[in-house]
């Protein structure tokens, strides 16, 4: 049978190293498949359908040569929890196995996520997002650094930050990285730029190069920048004392007849709130 512990090149630590060579109860069995549900710690939430049904006629005709791990489900009597393995689980169903081959081990959250994250970018299955996803939930639920991180993982420290600041797009660009619309050398460019949005549609629209979106954003700050030197030193300087104060970007929009907008941007409902408190409260 092949080691399913087999360290892999490449990777900070393998799941070997995780697993231990005796410190930890291990136990071989074969189980329902309805036993075993999947880890609440999966990092991977896209599966592509054809490489599923691929794998799961490869199992049909060979079987599945490396058990899944699994560990006593904490959350469901009787139930046992993936730990590593989610792909060929699903496959399994697939290919209409009723019971599967499992090693069953006794292991923490921390240690479930650990596996589940090492598995995954040992074959480099994780779309970017669910990568940085991963490396956060390390950090905000077992207290990890950026450096324990990069140490486990064995990447860079950079690649560890330049991941986890993707995490600061909106939702709509995050979706266009998971679905392929956008790669993680454009996802990189667009951190922190204004109307990253609109720019990305633009990106996919007309089919951009890292550099050529590189040059637009220079482009466009460079547009921003000879804009912001026309205005009203006094209106600049007026939005810049607002923005200190409240927290918030705040523009001001004034026309020659001295009518115009004012605009105060939020990026959390806690923000919004507190502005349409303090505007009840005074007004």
């Amino acid at each position: 049978m092949i080691n399913p512990f087999k360290n892999k090149r490449g990777l900070g630590r393998g799941l070997s190293s995780l697993i231990g060579d005796s410190n930890l109860k291990q136990e071989t069995n074969k189980m329902s498949i309805s036993s075993i549900i999947p880890n609440k710690f999966q990092p991977r939430k896209k599966f592509d359908n054809l490489d599923l049904e691929e794998l799961a006629n490869s199992i049909k005709e060979r079987g599945i040569l490396q058990p899944i791990i699994v560990r006593h489900s904490k959350d469901e009597n009787g139930k046992y929890e993936i730990v590593a393995g989610e792909r060929r689980w699903q496959a399994a169903q697939r290919a209409g196995l009723h019971e599967i081959p499992v090693i069953i081990i006794d292991i923490d959250n921390l240690k479930s996520l650990e596996f589940a994250i090492i598995e995954n970018v040992q074959r480099k299955d994780l779309n970017i997002i669910e990568e940085a996803t991963s490396y956060q939930r390390l950090i905000d639920e077992f207290s990890y650094d950026q450096y324990k991180v990069s140490k486990f993982i064995g990447k860079s420290r950079s690649h560890i930050s330049n991941c986890l600041r993707l995490l600061s797009l909106s939702e709509k660009l995050k979706n266009y990285i998971v679905e392929g619309n956008l790669s993680y050398g454009h996802a990189k460019v667009l951190v922190g730029v204004e109307n990253a949005d609109i720019i990305a549609d633009k990106i996919i629209s007309k089919k951009l190069s890292v550099r050529q979106t590189e040059n637009l954003i220079r482009l466009l700050k460079h547009s921003s920048l000879r804009s912001n030197l026309k205005r009203d030193v006094n209106i600049v300087n007026l939005e810049k004392e607002l923005s200190e104060k409240t927290g918030l970007n705040v523009f001001l929009k004034n026309k020659k007849n001295n009518s115009g907008a004012f605009i105060l941007e939020y990026k959390e409902l806690d923000q919004l709130e507190r502005l349409i408190k303090i505007i009840k409260e005074n007004y």
